[in-house]
């Protein structure tokens, strides 16, 4: 694992854990089945996350489990014994926002080490000290901080406290994440894990006192959507986010699919040791961009860090994602001396179709479907059922988790 800096990446499920590692990652930040922001994902059992801080311990590498909702008086019951397991399956971190929940791994798990959740909005310095006085190890500093305000956070904060900063992925219209759109609108408390997304939805932007008047902003005949912001991507600021004091760099999307995680992570763990190689003649690869465009996603900003967001940071005209490519399977298993791969199928795929495979360490290739084969041997022209096991017969080696894609047809 690079000693520098930490790539840290999302991890919804076990699946997905493996292959943020995999590809590249050096961390993954997971949600037990209580106490996360992420109620809807599947979330990891204590036996799941036991397997998977096993798996990730024996590639060197760290498992951090979130704890961050703003609790209320009933999710106090569960969790001192929830905390006594995360420390005996050895848990290397709890990402947490609340005093309350803090005080609580101090007592019941002294040894767990703490890092703060963006959901705590620390925008400063002296912040940053107050949490650190109270054991805390790692600031996960607000997304409203830029570049400036985080080098003068790192020059007067005690040395060994890390920073870590969102990097890529989905953006929050409220201060942090602190969200109370989704309470008012779907009786869902987005602060306990149950954000039902409103800032995705479309509206009408009427005043008061002059009705059937719409604010002079970009809407369709479905309305307008002004609080949904387009997707961080900081690909292109590799450079500044090594040099302003992140140690850790931080890929959103707990809910996103296993090809999501591994393309994102892979990009970034290209661009990020391309630059430590050799800072002085790095150079931005554009094609790391449209990798990163490969996955599901929203037009692209780069947030608070270079400048304030304006109305270029919004997506007033749709909520869509942009999806150019299906994630069709896995790779399970590849036979060398008949170069046939054994593969879990994602999405329907066709004997002649043009596909993309790639893989860890930023390898990949283009090839034509020219041998599909049904789990009796068959040859067989499409492949319709999820989750079916095939074999296609492969142009180069493959080995298990490598991913194929298709670009789709309607783009």
């Amino acid at each position: 694992m690079n000693k520098e800096f930490e790539l840290l990446a999302p991890a919804g499920d076990l699946e997905k854990l493996k292959y943020a590692l995999i590809y590249g990652a050096d961390a993954v930040y997971i949600g037990g089945q209580i106490f996360g922001l992420r109620a809807s994902a599947k979330n990891f059992s204590i036996e799941d996350m036991e397997e998977g801080i096993r798996f990730a311990h024996e590639m060197g590498k760290k498992v951090y489990v979130t704890l961050n909702i703003i609790p209320h008086n009933d999710d106090l019951e569960e969790l001192p014994e929830y905390l006594e397991k995360l420390n005996k399956i050895k848990v290397d971190a709890v990402i947490l926002s609340d005093p309350g929940t803090l005080m609580y791994v101090q007592e019941y798990a002294p040894d767990l080490e703490v890092h703060l959740s963006t959901q705590a909005n620390n925008t400063n310095y002296m912040s940053a000290k107050f949490w650190y006085n109270q054991g805390v190890s790692r600031i996960v500093v607000a997304r409203e901080l830029s570049f400036k305000e985080i080098v003068q956070v790192k020059k007067n904060i005690p040395e060994d406290l890390e920073l870590e900063g969102f990097i890529h992925g989905a953006m929050c219209i409220s201060y942090s994440g602190r969200c109370l759109l989704s309470n008012y609108m779907a009786n869902r408390d987005a602060n306990r894990g149950e954000c039902a997304h409103p800032c995705r939805w479309n509206y009408y932007l009427v005043e008061e006192k002059r009705p059937g008047e719409y604010i002079k902003i970009t809407e369709d005949e479905k309305g307008t959507y002004f609080f949904n912001s387009k997707d961080l991507c900081m690909i292109e600021h590799i450079p500044e986010l090594l040099n302003c004091g992140l140690y850790s760099l931080k890929i959103e999307g707990r809910m996103k699919s296993i090809y999501y995680v591994a393309n994102t992570v892979r990009v970034y763990r290209k661009a990020i040791d391309e630059y430590i190689k050799d800072p002085e003649n790095y150079k931005f690869n554009p094609e790391w961009i449209e990798e990163l465009s490969k996955v599901s996603h929203r037009k692209f900003t780069s947030g608070f860090y270079l400048n304030k967001p304006n109305e270029d940071d919004q997506l007033y005209s749709t909520s869509s994602y942009i999806r150019e490519y299906d994630f069709l399977g896995v790779v399970l298993d590849y036979d060398r001396e008949s170069g046939m791969a054994l593969v879990e199928q994602r999405n329907r795929m066709f004997k002649g179709d043009e596909i993309e495979i790639i893989g860890p360490d930023y390898k990949g290739f283009k090839q034509k479907i020219e041998k599909l084969l049904n789990d009796k041997n068959e040859e067989i022209d499409v492949a319709p059922h999820a989750q079916q096991k095939i074999k296609i017969h492969m142009d180069n080696p493959v080995e298990k988790y490598y991913i194929l894609r298709r670009k789709r047809e309607d783009d």
